[in-house]
């Protein structure tokens, strides 16, 4: 079978995330399982027009926003062959291929973006205008062009906001997780550290984080506090100036993602929504326990009092308050680590590319 892929980012773009990611790990999967998969996504500088890459065909073409939307339609309609599948991926604002692909098509999104517009960095007006596409278009494009189509998502949180909306057939599958072929043995620091790793954005709560451990640190003066991940220049320059005491990493290869860690205490991640934690359960195969916001997505890959924290109140000062009770209570603290090294176990990508490559042969 012969599948496309549309997406706003793929493998290698400066600002690859987690779900380009995980879109690779499915497209491998399903050449390893005979299917011929292209991958149509943006071109950012000094990347290949085109190149094969584990088996998937990329072709890049125009912006990560509007640009490659626009070349995708163009490419598709000058198409000889048309595809057996196309899968549009969803990050913001989709490809609309209903309007264009006649042929079986499947959504794929992690999350629905609706909160998340209203905290975009951008000035005045255009954040206010993102804000109110979050909250009033995004609802409308799923309910006019994608309630007939099948999806597939990564957790069940993501897959209640897509039946709020009117989409019908959906179906979850979680991500695996990527681990080091030997994980690190590497005992916690001496003093009480915290670490925060994710993109450093608003929506991700790198702004509460820095909160939460200045919170924290009145009471508990000794606390360390790195920050893991990248953002622009002139963002990172104002979160240190937010936090200076914080040790910023900035962007880090897998085998110090894991060995920052587990070296680490507690993974503080005060994120306002997420289609799937994956940092969370990486943490948890480390036994690193997360405190975080329970919200769309995290509470799917925290199993509450077992395997990490999280708070109702959305606000940096009762999650400071659950960290800071969190640590006089050692004997729950060494449940929670225990119990979370377990449940990452349970998150395997065989499992989860054999249930992807079942759902694209089914539709």
């Amino acid at each position: 079978m012969r599948v496309v892929i549309f997406s706003w980012r793929g493998p290698g773009h400066p600002n690859e995330g987690g779900a380009e990611i995980v879109t690779h790990e499915h497209a491998k999967a399903w050449v390893k399982a005979g299917h011929e998969v292209t991958l149509f996504t943006s071109y950012y500088r000094g990347s290949r027009k085109e190149e094969l890459l584990d088996g998937v065909k990329i072709i890049r073409r125009g912006n990560a926003f509007i640009g490659v939307r626009l070349e995708a339609f163009q490419w598709y309609m000058g198409l000889r062959q048309k595809p057996d599948l196309v899968i549009d991926q969803f990050h913001g604002i989709p490809f609309f291929t209903p309007l264009f692909v006649k042929g079986k098509k499947l959504g794929f999104i992690h999350e629905v973006a609706q909160k998340i517009w209203a905290l975009n960095p951008w000035p005045w007006p255009f954040n206010k205008i993102a804000g109110f596409f979050g909250k009033t278009v995004e609802p409308w494009i799923f309910k006019l062009f994608y309630t007939g189509i099948p999806f597939m998502t990564v957790s069940k949180s993501t897959k209640a906001d897509l039946k709020a909306w009117g989409v019908k057939n959906i179906t979850v599958i979680p991500n695996g997780v990527l681990l080091p072929k030997v994980l690190p043995k590497v005992p916690r620091e001496k003093d009480y550290t915290l670490i925060y790793l994710s993109a450093l954005a608003k929506d991700k709560g790198v702004e509460d984080a820095i909160a939460i451990f200045n919170i924290i640190q009145r009471q508990l003066p000794d606390t360390k506090f790195w920050i893991v991940g990248k953002s622009y220049p002139q963002y990172i320059k104002y979160l240190q100036n937010l936090c200076p005491q914080a040790k910023f990493w900035g962007y880090v290869s897998d085998t110090k993602k894991f060995e920052l860690l587990a070296r680490a205490h507690l993974l503080v991640f005060p994120s306002v929504h997420e289609g799937w934690g994956l940092v969370i359960i990486e943490a948890g195969s480390v036994g690193t326990p997360t405190v975080a916001y329970k919200v769309s997505g995290i509470k799917d890959a925290i199993v509450h009092g077992r395997t990490g924290l999280m708070t109702d109140n959305q606000t940096p000062a009762s999650l400071a308050n659950l960290i800071l009770e969190l640590n006089k209570n050692k004997r729950l603290y060494s449940k929670l680590s225990r119990d979370a090294k377990k449940w990452s176990q349970k998150f395997s990508w065989i499992e989860s590319i054999e249930k992807s490559t079942s759902l694209i042969s089914r539709i």
